[in-house]
């Protein structure tokens, strides 16, 4: 392979360059070359040209993150099929629905999964194989089973002498040819089948070698937290990596705080992709208690003093992320106002990204030197961004973009298809925004979260909820509207909760609520406050499902 224009040939040339290199290992356990990816594709590609898969059929994961969920996508890319990577955190109803719907021909699942799925549900299935070795699961077909049980044999038939760098030969992908489907999660309740080409991949590929492969080199270290099956951890916590040369550790259990910060310590990653929750409780729980002291508050305040604590403080948070990283990029949510400017005041290499599953993901960056506090950056290489406004630097409008990254549309559903890319090729995003005149974007709120106060004006809840959070006991909120009234839904942080009342802990929130209601116009005040005995139910990418408490 010697064509730059395909996915595919960056796949095969990091294969090819980093031979004998590091490439796959699950956290705290057995790590793969790259020799010996090289060596699993082959197999698979075997298997499934023995077992009829052809060009164009689909093949699900469904997984926690592990080197194997690497190896099954990028054999089916690179063999030509379909890669339909479904969220582990899904329940089983959904994963029958996503298979069916998407006429999957074969399901890689792992160890938990396994035991939820019902293959009764999923009847034109052919097989279901375990991410673990590769076991069957369910054959349904005598080639299945045939080569997987005789795949060492038939691998070493083909290959009697050695398999070498020369054996790599990969499928020579087209831009518009489907490489996957990526179902949503969506914090609206339904899940749509987003049909991404070759050249959606290859576009955030590229942006993303040419912008960040300079900064993190080869054989880097690298840590794959957020889902493989959610396109921002899919796009550059892995196959960036992977096309760079570096060596990813996947976190293979569930991410808990103690967990991501052990990680961290022991990868310490070339670079950190993060939602906003991740960065929060990191700043909240290790760095806001200690310089919320009166002391170094008073310390804060002097000139000279002030420097050298903030430098040291930046060099205490950096090391909580590993310690070598060029930037941490922020991306899938919002990030608290309070933690981005507290970031910002000591220095520390941070920058928000903003995209949709629908692009790939990514639309908009910055590098962190350039980064605009408030912003999720400017349109990057091959898109283009346009605000839908009368005025886009101070009027929100929607946030329309078009380009490489954009999707074909969604499986199977022409309506929501048609109702999100316009016959120009713009893609509707569903996002409020305004946008400065050196092009860096701010994010107002989402269309379909916009509230409409009593004499019509526009509310934007979630501007009231980066407020709320940032106050005493508040650890996740959600704005709601009542009767033409609003109300604050609010999960307190249960550490400081424990060590009061339930009145006092009413007390409390009334005050938050006073507090708040003293930074906001009459219209968008308010009400009242609603306690919540537990958090509220998210996406993987830990957006919370509004929906859900409307």
């Amino acid at each position: 392979m010697n064509n730059n224009n395909n996915f595919n040939y960056y796949i095969w040339k990091t294969i090819v360059d980093n031979w004998d290199a590091n490439a796959l290992t699950d956290y705290q356990g057995a790590t793969l070359q790259y020799h010996d990816v090289a060596r699993k594709i082959e197999k698979l590609h075997i298997a499934f040209e023995s077992a009829g898969v052809k060009k164009g059929d689909k093949i699900a994961i469904c997984g926690r993150n592990s080197a194997h969920w690497a190896v099954t996508f990028l054999a089916t890319l690179t063999y030509g099929a379909v890669a339909v990577p479904i969220l582990h955190e899904f329940n089983a109803e959904q994963i029958h629905n996503i298979v069916n719907h998407s006429g999957t021909r074969l399901l890689f699942v792992g160890d938990f999964v396994a035991k939820d799925i019902n293959p009764d549900e999923m009847p034109k299935l052919e097989g279901i194989l375990n991410l673990p070795d590769f076991s069957i699961m369910l054959s349904r077909s005598e080639q299945l089973t045939y080569a997987r049980e005789n795949l060492n044999m038939m691998f070493g038939q083909k290959y009697p002498k050695a398999f070498t760098k020369d054996d790599v030969h990969y499928h020579e992908d087209q831009p518009e040819e489907l490489a996957l489907i990526n179902y949503t999660s969506g914090t609206t309740g339904h899940s749509k089948g987003v049909m991404l080409p070759y050249r959606a991949l290859l576009g955030n590929l590229d942006f993303a070698l040419t912008q960040l492969g300079s900064k993190v080199k080869a054989g880097q270290t690298m840590l794959s937290i957020l889902p493989m099956a959610h396109m921002y951890g899919l796009a550059f916590e892995f196959i960036f990596s992977f096309c760079n040369g570096c060596h990813i550790f996947f976190l293979n259990r569930l991410p808990s705080p103690t967990l991501i910060a052990k990680a961290f310590t022991d990868v310490k990653p070339g670079l950190v992709i993060a939602v906003p929750l991740i960065v929060e409780k990191i700043i909240r729980k290790k760095v806001f208690p200690i310089i919320q002291s009166n002391r170094m508050r008073l310390l804060l305040q002097m000139p000279v003093i002030s420097k050298k604590v903030k430098e040291k403080i930046c060099e205490q948070v950096y090391e909580a992320f590993g310690g070598r990283a060029y930037e941490i990029i922020v991306g899938g949510a919002a990030l608290s106002k309070e933690v981005e400017e507290f970031l910002l005041s000591i220095n520390f290499p941070i920058t928000v990204g903003y995209g949709t599953t629908e692009c790939a993901p990514l639309i908009s960056y910055r590098d962190w030197k350039e980064f605009e506090p408030g912003s999720c950056g400017a349109a990057i290489q091959g898109m283009e961004v346009r605000i839908n406004s009368s005025d886009p630097e101070n009027i929100p409008g929607e946030i329309q973009t078009k380009g490489m990254n954009v999707m074909l549309g969604y499986y199977k559903n022409e309506e929501a298809t048609r109702e999100a890319l316009d016959p120009d090729g713009w893609y509707h995003t569903g996002d409020l925004g305004t946008k400065d005149a050196y092009g860096n974007i701010f994010i107002r709120g989402r269309i379909k979260n916009m509230l409409l106060g009593a004499s019509g004006q526009n509310i934007y809840p979630e501007e009231i909820e980066d407020q709320l959070n940032s106050m005493p006991m508040v650890a996740e909120c959600v704005v709601v509207q009542r009767n033409e009234k609003l109300v604050a839904l609010v999960y307190p942080d249960q550490d400081e909760a424990a060590n009061f009342t339930m009145d006092e802990l009413q007390a409390v929130m009334e005050q938050n609520r006073v507090n708040l209601n003293a930074n906001l116009p009459a219209y968008s005040r308010i009400t009242s406050v609603e306690l919540q005995s537990e958090e509220f139910a998210k996406t993987p990418k830990k957006s919370i499902k509004r929906y859900l408490y409307q």
